[in-house]
């Protein structure tokens, strides 16, 4: 029987065509949209482990004081897939089977604590002759690697390497600084953000920058927080723009290549809940900033929150879409927030597609904070999170988890959106990681939806004196519960679930299109509860295939879902929690697609921690 079949399976592999994943959100403008269809509505059930690739990069604290997160989304170029690993390793793999072509290590000093082990990928450049892999490390320095054998590049900077540092971090050499997502790439240039410390007031400079990506050499810079003489120092107070940490880009970048415009969704001035030695608007502190990728300069820029005392970074890669306005196409782009709000623009003259209001929002009793008055809100498209809470959605889910949730909040302020944090306890939703967060959203051209998965889980903090002759005078404290979330010591949330959503955003008409509970707890699944939806931090994509790949929750299951309805087709079980976006490919020698995602587990979330990159195809 094998002998017979065998010459129609060598028919059956030969591929039509083969497709990649080049960029870190599947094109330059972050859409995450992929043409595949092989995989579809009616065969996704079937899907199967193809290959598991283990990294050998995990931290799960005992070993190394800092933790892990395998948050990267691979790059497919020719059949080879780049990635990077939590300590920052590239790892180049034959695409279709796992197997190791080479590694590249740049020697991250692992014992210097970190917030987070923590890489989300690199950007890949090519003039058709060189081909390059570039990324940014965890302690400050970029890499240009050699796509072919994984060997720096010698014509890039020293050896291969550009210190970031310089220019930006020279005045704190013990701060942090590096870079945890991909760089952009425009042309020749390299456009990087970074994760720049903002613990102090005072610190490295979030500052966007350009390189040369054949020399490394500096081409431009956009100061986040500008200086005397330049568009929007006016809008801090006195001397509070000098020398100001935070205010920079750590997510994803996107770019406009027909008209050489980057997109930059920077976040929160240093200290991100306090602000009382910066007071004023605080340009460009979480303002979605469109630049000349090739200069640097800046085209335009909304604030979409002013004085930033909530850490409500813009944590999202901005996505480039076309709307249909009276039958018009118009070329936006869409920012998802942590607040749970969708913000869409004109792409080239940043004019609101659906209206924003500036309204009045509560005054800070914190002796010294002046909150911003106004906050803007997009009248569409509605919120995709919870924004507010009151005592009596307090959970019911279990008696000891409402018991211990009623302590919780025992004598606290409940607070609106943009409520500030006070010298009470203050519970207020939603919390500093969302809404949504970094996986941003997934956008389907064919139909104008946006796909965004976000999570219900509050924060309590009360704001509490410093020493005396500290640098400023109060600090946020954390509340009774563990990181300060509004949840259980099991990570129930306080309030009613659900508690994770996957949203279906029509950026056509502001209108939901449909709403389904993401993820499940399985303790209270075995207990005969519904699925409550679960936290989550990783991203979707979404396929011409009719299907929203998503992983993303803490309860080690990636998912598909019908972009379509809602419904969910297909779950399986991961080795830990896929705390990534996932991606997508056909190959060049089987024909097959690949669905492939990093199952790293740990991060916020979990105590189950892996070092897994699995890829799924149809048997």
């Amino acid at each position: 029987m094998a002998a017979r079949r065998f010459p129609l399976l060598l028919f059956a592999v030969v591929p039509l065509f083969a497709s990649g994943w080049r960029y870190y959100g599947g094109d330059s403008g972050g859409t995450k949209y992929s043409s595949e269809k092989q995989i579809n509505r009616t065969n996704v059930s079937r899907l199967k482990v193809a290959w598991t690739y283990h990294t050998g990069d995990i931290s799960d604290g005992t070993t190394y004081v800092s933790r892990s997160a395998f948050e990267a989304t691979p790059l497919v170029i020719d059949g080879v897939m780049y990635f990077t690993t939590p300590f920052n390793r590239l790892i180049a793999l034959e695409a279709e089977s796992g197997r190791e072509l080479w590694s590249f290590d740049p020697k991250l000093d692992k014992e210097r604590p970190v917030n987070l082990f923590v890489h989300r990928g690199a950007a890949y450049w090519t003039d058709g002759k060189a081909a390059r892999v570039v990324f940014g490390t965890l302690d400050g320095r970029l890499f240009s690697i050699d796509a072919a054998n994984g060997r720096p590049d010698p014509a890039f900077g020293g050896k291969g390497v550009v210190d970031l540092r310089n220019g930006v971090a020279d005045r704190f050499p013990g701060r942090g600084y590096g870079m945890t997502s991909p760089p952009a790439i425009y042309k020749d240039l390299v456009i990087c953000g970074a994760l720049a410390a903002d613990g102090e007031p005072r610190g490295p400079a979030g500052d966007i920058r350009a390189f040369s990506v054949r020399t490394g050499r500096l081409v431009w810079t956009f100061h986040a927080v500008p200086r005397p003489g330049e568009f929007g120092n006016s809008t801090w107070q006195g001397e509070s723009w000098k020398d100001r940490a935070g205010a920079n880009a750590w997510s994803m970048l996107s770019v406009d290549e027909d008209r050489g415009i980057v997109y930059v969704p920077l976040t929160s001035p240093a200290t991100d809940l306090y602000g009382g030695d910066r007071k004023g608007a605080g340009l460009f502190g979480d303002s979605l900033v469109a630049l000349d990728a090739s200069t640097g300069k800046r085209l335009w820029h909304f604030q979409i929150i002013h004085h930033d005392i909530w850490d409500y970074d813009l944590p999202a890669q901005p996505v480039l879409t076309t709307v249909v306005r009276h039958g018009k196409k118009i070329p936006a782009v869409a920012q998802i927030t942590k607040t749970g709000f969708t913000f869409v623009f004109d792409r080239y003259s940043g004019k609101p597609l659906f209206e924003i209001e500036e309204r009045a929002v509560p005054a800070s009793e914190v002796p010294g904070e002046e909150a911003y008055p106004t906050q803007p809100f997009p009248l569409k498209p509605p919120p995709f999170a919870r924004q507010s809470f009151h005592p009596g959605e307090l959970t019911r889910i279990t008696p000891e988890t409402r018991a211990f949730c009623e302590k919780l909040m025992k004598g606290a302020v409940f607070g609106t959106l943009y409520t500030p944090i006070g010298l009470k306890p203050t519970v207020l939703f939603p919390g500093t990681n969302g809404g949504a967060n970094w996986g941003g959203g997934s956008f389907d051209p064919e139909t104008g939806t946006l796909y965004v998965n976000s999570m219900d889980v509050g924060m309590v903090y009360q704001m509490v004196e410093r020493p005396q002759g500290s640098e400023i005078p109060f600090r946020p404290r954390g509340v009774g519960s563990p990181n300060s979330r509004f949840w259980d010591k099991n990570q129930y949330p306080c309030q009613e679930p659900p508690w994770g959503h996957l949203t279906a955003i029509d950026l056509n008409t502001g209108e939901f299109r449909w709403r389904s509970v993401l993820g499940v707890v399985d303790r209270l699944i075995d207990k005969g509860l519904p699925p409550t939806g679960a936290p989550n931090l990783g991203g979707s994509i979404v396929t011409a295939g009719g299907l929203v790949f998503i992983a993303a929750t803490n309860d080690s299951r990636f998912r598909a879902f019908d972009k379509d309805t809602g419904k969910e087709l297909w779950s399986t079980r991961l080795p830990a929690s896929g705390h990534a976006t996932p991606m997508t490919f056909t190959g060049k020698k089987s024909g097959k697609q690949f669905v492939v995602i990093a199952a790293g587990g740990g991060n916020k979330y979990n105590e189950t921690y892996s070092d897994a990159l699995v890829a799924f195809a149809l048997p």
